[in-house]
């Protein structure tokens, strides 16, 4: 007994060396400082530094800075800057690219313009420690975006400027690096700007177009292997890190570059999506976090006044630098006070490039200890204050966006949207459901519903069992995007009246169908006439054919026929329109007339929608090869259609699936009845017979004169 405890004391000797109780520890710290600190409204990234501090070497020596924790810290900082650029809405950023580039010009010019100064005149240090401190300052560590990712608001035009504005002055300050400690060591020469420019430009080729290739194929090819997938982008993160730092620049660039690079692939409502961010943010960031906190020598202080006086100058002058440019930026681009504190926020936040800029300087001994003690302080204050202006920011931000999204009706509907899955066959089931995952509400607190419909005969029981062992491979899929799935099993003679009667019964707003088995309108799914579904169901219905991944589509082309913009589901197909191509990372053409185009545009303003469309202008209908002429194999094709008695109703669509197979045979298709305003479905309207042949008179009639139309303009 007394071996035991002997031996239990030594496993308590600090600095701890067990791996697995120094694992253990490090758990516990990100499990409990977020949830104590929450209770005194103190952000839990400034817990996980702080135990850092009490932890590490400097503080109470339960956990020595050794190769382990190293490695784990690497990886955290790697994984935030990769999420940051893998969350990126690259439509967003595209369009606000100049904003991009002018916010990382003033972050970088203007803490680089007041510190230089200072350091030089004040501190009295020579020009390249003036320069390369002053350098030090422009940097910035993007510390406190999971605060911003955790409270959605991650695609907000302020935060997708300043994740790009991050990028472009730590790469700057880099290359400053490497072009001050070329010049300190005599090899600043033709030769050495020649490797840069040669070595910068090979990455660049690599991980733009060689990289995005080679991860379409193993995602088509391996598109079972769901675990392979993660690790695939893991090898992707680990890989351009390293090629950057070949490259002569450091692996963070990498890491965001990949992210950028992976960003088309990868859509943010993905299963693979949600394994990325929660592994990092449960276990690689708040490691980096803690590490940050290790390196702090709280000892430093009592050292003397010049670490003092140091200290204070670099942090007062990191803040102000980092203010000032966000003060500008606002000024420029006229966001709101809130904006200007998210931007404030995000960019004020120093630790990665900064440490790696001072303690390079200091090892070539450029820079002196007072410096790198008055850093690492400064790490810790610039992490705190980033921490609780990003909280307060996002959060005002988050809740004026609620806020504005309860004043529209609209947007009112979607909260509790429901969606609806008749299932056919498993195979086509896994890409439906993939494409439900797309287009759903994240805040909608509804599940999402698959429905069988089985024969009513001897073989119902037996079938029945079948399908809830089918299902349960779907009810995984989902679970792994965080989405809940609702199974129903129904005993009907009739398929389409079984779904029209539960889209009524769970009160569904969106019903996803595969695509018929043959083609045309005239072949059966479920054993039942598509057209009996389209003319039962009167939810917004998503007829959907997809032949291939995702990933491949290159443009969103949305066709919207004359007065598609009157139907009553039209606004809600507009938001799931603009939310599928901000998941794929794809621009939207609109196929339309003028007048449609523009009123198209008003409603895209009305509910803020964020993709921008491109247009295309189509005058003849009736012609069908001159809407398909620009269309490309790459394009996803969504086609807007209307029920017979609506008003955007054109019979010369009522062929058009016939059309779809011989023009588009190679392209996803997404045909679109959306929600119908019709009082009474055609399953109730019994008493309407009386019109039916009359209808059907004129349709047959209109179809003679566009055939000899047709005849004689080929004449």
């Amino acid at each position: 007994m007394i071996e035991f405890f002997r031996h239990l004391l030594q496993e308590f000797e600090l600095p701890l060396s067990n791996p697995v109780l120094i694992f253990s520890l490090i758990l516990f710290i990100i499990l409990l400082s977020p949830i104590l600190l929450k209770k005194i409204n103190i952000p839990g990234i400034i817990g996980l530094i702080i135990s850092g501090v009490i932890i590490g070497p400097h503080g109470l020596n339960i956990l020595a800075k050794n190769s382990a924790v190293d490695l784990f810290s690497t990886i955290g900082l790697l994984y935030i800057m990769f999420i940051a650029g893998l969350e990126l809405d690259m439509n967003e950023f595209k369009a606000n690219r100049n904003k991009s580039l002018l916010f990382g010009f003033f972050t970088f010019i203007l803490p680089l313009s007041i510190g230089f100064p200072v350091c030089f005149y004040l501190l009295k240090y020579d020009f390249n420690a003036s320069f390369l401190t002053a350098s030090m300052f422009a940097t910035h560590t993007l510390v406190a975006y999971p605060i911003v990712s955790k409270l959605g608001i991650s695609k907000n035009q302020a935060v997708a400027i300043t994740v790009g504005g991050t990028i472009l002055t730590d790469t700057a300050v880099l290359i400053i690096l490497a072009v001050i400690m070329g010049s300190s060591q005599g090899n600043l020469n033709q030769a050495f700007w020649i490797k840069l420019f040669i070595s910068l430009a090979i990455f660049s080729a690599i991980m733009f177009m060689i990289i995005p290739r080679v991860a379409k194929w193993f995602f088509k090819k391996l598109e079972s292997e769901k675990h392979a997938h993660y690790i695939f982008v893991l090898s992707v993160v680990f890989f351009a890190a390293f090629l950057a730092e070949v490259a002569g620049v450091e692996p963070i660039i990498g890491a965001f570059v990949a992210g950028l690079a992976l960003n088309p692939l990868i859509p943010h409502s993905s299963a693979l999506m949600n394994r990325i961010e929660f592994i990092g943010n449960s276990l690689f960031i708040p490691f980096f976090l803690i590490s940050v906190g290790m390196l702090v020598d709280v000892s430093v202080i009592l050292s003397g006044p010049t670490a003092l006086i140091v200290a204070g100058t670099l942090s007062v002058v990191a803040i102000f630098g980092k203010w000032i440019a966000a003060f500008f930026t606002q000024i420029v681009f006229k966001y709101t006070r809130t904006e200007r504190q998210l931007i404030f926020g995000l960019s004020s936040a120093h630790a990665a490039a900064t440490l790696a800029v001072i303690l390079v300087g200091y090892k070539a001994k450029i820079l002196d200890e007072n410096i790198l003690n008055g850093t690492i302080i400064l790490i810790l204050i610039t992490c705190i204050v980033a921490s609780f202006a990003t909280e307060k920011a996002a959060k005002k931000i988050a809740i004026c966006e609620e806020e504005i999204s309860h004043e529209d009706t609209e947007r009112d509907q979607i909260l509790d949207e429901h969606i609806l899955i008749p299932l056919a066959k498993s195979s086509a089931a896994a890409s439906l459901l993939d494409f439900a995952l797309l287009i759903k509400d994240k805040k909608s607190s509804n599940p999402i519903t698959l429905l069988t419909i089985v024969p009513n005969n001897n073989q119902a029981e037996k079938n029945i069992l079948k399908y809830r062992k089918a299902v349960d491979k779907f009810v995984v899929q989902a679970s792994a995007s965080e989405v809940k799935i609702n199974t129903i099993a129904r005993i009907d003679h009739n398929p389409a009246s079984g779904i029209a009667r539960t889209s009524k019964e769970i009160m569904s707003d969106i019903v996803i169908v595969g695509w018929p088995r043959k083609t045309g309108f005239i072949d059966k799914i479920f054993g039942e006439n598509v057209d009996s579904i389209i003319n039962n169901v009167d939810k917004s219905l998503f007829i959907c054919r997809f032949q291939k991944n995702f990933i491949e589509e290159k443009r969103l082309v949305f066709i919207c026929p004359p007065f598609s913009e009157r139907g009553i589901g039209f606004h809600l197909l507009m938001q799931k329109v603009s939310r599928l191509a901000q998941e794929l990372s794809v621009p939207v053409v609109i196929h339309a007339e003028e007048k449609t185009f523009q009123s198209i545009q008003q409603i895209a303003s009305h509910l803020k929608l964020n993709s921008k469309f491109g247009f295309k202008n189509v005058s003849d209908w009736e012609d069908f090869e001159l809407i398909t002429e620009e269309i490309k194999p790459t394009d996803l094709v969504v086609f807007n259609l209307s029920r017979k008695g609506s008003v955007s109703y054109q019979s010369i669509f009522d062929k058009l699936p016939q059309k779809f197979e011989k023009y588009f045979s190679d392209n996803n298709a997404i045909l679109v009845y959306p929600h119908d305003d019709r009082k009474e479905s055609s399953m109730d309207a019994y008493e309407d017979f009386t019109s039916s042949p009359l209808a059907k008179g004129i349709e047959a009639i209109e179809q003679i004169g566009r055939g000899l139309g047709s005849i004689l303009k080929k004449g």
